[in-house]
């Protein structure tokens, strides 16, 4: 029998934290025998132009060449290879979760190795120690945009089928050492953003055209798609308490007026962003993709067992990334300046520095339809706000990234007033590190500020920020004082 419950509060076992990448956070990116990552090998760009994808094959062979970190920023990152204990500022502002990610080319450097590297496992087991010393849970991202670049040279990335059982050597070897230590893992970061290339699928396409690109694109998205389910799998027999989930790069879209042929194109839109997570939580391809199969002359070629390997092991929850909303219109091409934003731009809402534009009621909406499309668990898995931080006598006044953050709480709190299953809040860069898309410093998203510019100066000095004491009240009082 239905029963009326309405709840106003955050769960009081509601996971709060922060989340970084490997690839943007580690550095020590040629010690103790790590491989390079297609991460690696991206020159650094400018805040015009997001260079991830300008990837070829020579200009591989020349990163490899490069014995420096001065065009590849990524290699440094912000040494957490030998900060990582300094995760007790994590523990300072209260973390019950930590969201990072095992880089895989850290562990098996060439991607394909039988036996592990042994100091990057124990790497990884120092850091899991020092997480459990102060009671952060751990949620283990398998692969965020950090491949080895030794399967793109020797199998162009995902390409390649024989990528799966690489990966899956990867995936079982990492579940099995940390059995009972993590009880969270996704398998990869932003999966939809794979219909850009490189830096997700680690293929290399930048001298075909565009229809050739959608097809290695979606046949590597596809490898991926079974290795995700047979990474699942593996966990529920390997350590059947822990959980898995997808993690989708969520692009909310609006039409740009009520004129009909605006609202399918919006609808449009959105399948082709929750196409991904209907594959991973569903366990099949929705119909809807056959006829965008077939107007791009798209061909998935599958095994005899992967749609019923996709249909048996479903991920345990969705996790997704936030942090701006689109407007769509039927035949336009335009786009807003933010990297992610591949729709027009929302007269409505205020914008980042960087283009993005800020939308807190747009969380709302993607939880709500979210969960009603799936009826699964979320996680908000990274949301955040990058600025230009000014460091003034030794402190940080960012009251725009807590207004920015308390707005986007507030519509998390709303959403689980209208019944919204939320598992936890992973902000984007608890410390500042090295930007995903232009690799430069200057764009800051932490509670705590690093020391170090874009070319690498720094003493690399840790300094708590005013956001930092204000994120460690909304977690004290779980939610309500923002």
């Amino acid at each position: 029998m239905y029963k009326q419950q309405l709840t106003s509060e955050f769960p009081t076992d509601f996971l709060w934290g922060g989340a970084t990448a490997a690839n943007q956070v580690e550095g020590g990116w040629n010690l103790d025998g790590k491989g390079l990552t297609t991460a690696e090998v991206v020159r650094k760009g400018d805040r015009d132009h997001a260079s991830m994808g300008d990837v070829t094959a020579d200009s591989i062979k020349a990163a490899i060449a490069d014995p420096t970190d001065t065009a590849y920023p990524k290699r440094r990152g912000v040494d957490f290879y030998h900060h990582y204990k300094e995760v007790k500022l994590f523990a300072e502002m209260g973390f019950k979760v930590y969201r990072f990610s095992m880089a895989w080319a850290r562990i098996f450097p060439q991607g394909d190795e039988a036996q592990p590297n042994a100091a990057g496992l124990a790497f990884y087991d120092h850091v899991l120690a020092e997480l459990a010393k102060y009671h952060i849970q751990p949620l283990v991202t398998l692969s965020h945009y950090e491949m080895p670049i030794a399967l793109t040279q020797k199998w162009n990335g995902w390409v390649d089928r024989r990528t799966i059982a690489a990966f899956n050597h990867f995936t079982e070897t990492v579940f099995k050492r940390y059995r009972g230590q993590v009880p969270f893992w996704l398998t990869f970061n932003e999966i939809n953003t794979g219909i850009w290339g490189f830096h997700e699928t680690g293929a290399v396409d930048t001298d075909l055209d565009k229809q050739a690109q959608l097809q290695i694109r979606y046949q590597a998205l596809h490898h991926q798609f079974v290795a995700s389910a047979l990474a699942t799998k593996q966990l529920h027999e390997i350590d059947p308490q822990a959980k898995i989930g997808c993690m989708l790069a969520r692009m909310q879209t609006y039409p740009a007026a009520p004129d009909p042929q605006d609202v399918l194109a919006a609808q449009q839109a959105d399948q082709q962003n929750l196409f991904f997570t209907d594959v991973q939580a569903r366990g099949a391809y929705p119909n809807y993709m056959n006829r965008y199969f077939a107007e791009h002359q798209i061909k998935i070629k599958m095994a005899t067992d992967d749609e019923k390997i996709l249909a048996q092991y479903p991920v345990d929850f969705i996790s997704f990334s936030y942090y701006m909303t689109t407007v769509t219109r039927h035949g336009s091409t335009a786009t807003t300046a933010g990297n992610l934003a591949l729709g027009e731009a929302n007269p409505y809402l205020q914008t980042s520095a960087w283009g993005w534009q800020i939308d807190p009621i747009g969380l709302r909406i993607a939880l709500n339809e979210m969960w009603d499309r799936y009826q699964k668990p979320l996680f908000i898995v990274e949301n955040g706000l990058g600025a230009v931080d000014e460091l003034v006598d030794g402190q940080v006044h960012d009251d725009y990234r807590i207004d920015y953050l308390r707005q986007h709480i507030t519509q998390m709190r709303e959403a689980i007033t209208d019944g919204v299953a939320l598992l936890g809040y992973t902000m984007w860069g608890p410390l500042d590190l090295i930007s995903f898309s232009t690799s430069e410093m200057s764009k800051r998203y932490g509670f705590i500020y690093v020391d170090q510019d874009d070319t690498g100066n720094g003493s690399l000095r840790r300094i708590k920020k005013d956001s930092f004491y204000w994120y460690q009240q909304v977690i004290q009082s779980n939610g309500a004082k923002l």
